[in-house]
Formats: C-alpha cells, structure tokens, sequence
C-alpha cells in the first residue's frame, strides 16, 4: 500500500507525480527545513521503517538514531539501513539520552496523547543542542480535543488522538522559537487516493486473513480519512522550532 518507500505519513505532492517521487519530496523539504549538513546527528523520534534516516545519511551525509517501540519493525529498519550510519532502537522516546543537531519526528506525534504533549516537547529540548531546529510532521485538528473518534480508536490506531494547534503551542511554550508553521493537509487526499489504488490492486495476493471485512473496513477507513482532509476538518502541519531563535531569522522553504 504505502510504495517503495514504505513512508506512512503524508507525502508532499507539489511537484510530484506519483507517490514515491512524493514521498522523497517531503523528506527533501524536511532536509532543507532542518538545514541538514554533513557530520550532524539527527534523532527520528517514531523512525517508522527507517527510510527517512536512511535517505537522510545517504543524501545528505548526516548519521543519526531511530527510536521505535516495535521490535519487528526495528529488525526490518536495521536490514533497510545496513551498511549507514544509523543505529535503530527499541526504546521510549522519554528515555532517550544524548545530545543531537537536529531532531525530528514524522507522523508520531498522533499517538503521543494530550498527557503526554509536555513531555514530547522537554525530551526534544533535552536533547537538542544549543542554536540546533526540531521538526514537527503531524495530522492536525481544528478543535482541541482529548480523545480520538470512536471508530479509528476500536478498528485502526488505539489509543491515539490529533492534537490542535492550541494543544501544541501550549505544549511547547517556553521551550521553543516557532520558526515556521507550514500546513500542506490537501496533499493527504492525494496520498490517500494514491494508497488506495495500490491497495486495491493487490488484495488478490494478500493472504487470506485479510478477508472482505477487513476489506470493507479499510476501505471506510481510506475513503473516511480523504473526506477529513478534503473538507478541510483534518490538516497535516510541520513545524519548524529552534531551542534559541535562529540568528537573523528563519527562511522557510517550501
């Protein structure tokens, strides 16, 4: 479903005509966002299936650590960033030690809870140096809220929740310069309709514990997220935010 790339966030369409060309857009323009540069280490908070690190330490010369709390998908980010500078780790982003350039997180956020939006905020301020820039990429929700809907929580993601802008600033306050505030969440109907279209086409190879009501369920699923976006209820955000304002002042690129 998600492509070459196996990224579960977003992809950046601006320019892009196909998902996999979307996919490496949006890590492009977190490179760019974040000012990566050759010998930074970087910190992925929630490093998914480790592309974002691998296309980072490939293209951009930088080495960094992954945090996950699945040990399947830690195994598989290990073989995917064989032979680069990047460790994966099966750890909780609240134990985390050491001090990094850069730190970012992609499509994490959603799962971190209201609770616990504090705490996200002083581990990456523990963790950044001095004058370094953390990004933000996370659904976002037009109301504060502190809950998930019913639905989503029973059948797709537990114990997750979209925070709001409010949520987020409240969270970060006396932390963080917010340097840039970028939301592209048209761009996740189209990552929608483009991972509905690979799906589709390969229900005829999945094994068969994915059977026609899961079928059904994923595709309500697919097809309700598309409506959230397109009405614009739901909205993707990256957030640029410096420990001690960057010098000058931030250009944000798009």
């Amino acid at each position: 479903m998600l492509g070459a790339r196996l990224i579960y966030s977003c992809a950046y369409w601006s320019e892009a005509a196909d998902l996999d060309a979307a996919q490496v857009a949006k890590l492009d323009l977190i490179a760019r966002k974040l000012q990566l540069a050759p010998g930074m280490r970087v910190l992925d908070i929630g490093c998914g299936w480790g592309e974002a690190l691998r296309h980072f330490a490939e293209h951009y010369g930088v080495s960094g650590v992954g945090l996950t709390i699945s040990r399947e998908q830690a195994d598989f980010a290990r073989e995917r960033c064989a032979g680069f500078p990047v460790e994966i780790r099966v750890q909780d982003y609240h134990d985390v030690r050491g001090e990094f350039d850069r730190v970012f997180s992609v499509g994490m956020f959603e799962h971190v809870g209201v609770r616990n939006y504090r705490a996200y905020f002083e581990t990456v301020h523990r963790c950044l140096r001095p004058h370094g820039l953390t990004l933000l990429h996370t659904i976002g929700t037009n109301r504060s809220t502190n809950h998930t809907d019913p639905w989503i929580e029973r059948y797709i993601f537990p114990n997750s929740m979209l925070p709001s802008a409010a949520q987020i600033t409240a969270a970060s306050e006396g932390l963080f310069v917010h340097e840039d505030w970028h939301n592209f969440g048209a761009d996740y109907d189209r990552t929608l309709q483009a991972w509905r279209g690979n799906i589709e086409g390969a229900w005829s190879r999945l094994p068969a514990r994915y059977d026609e009501r899961f079928r059904r369920m994923w595709r309500y699923y697919l097809h309700a997220s598309m409506a959230a976006f397109r009405s614009r209820n739901a909205q993707l955000w990256q957030l640029v935010l410096s420990r001690d304002g960057v010098p000058g002042g931030y250009v944000a690129p798009r």
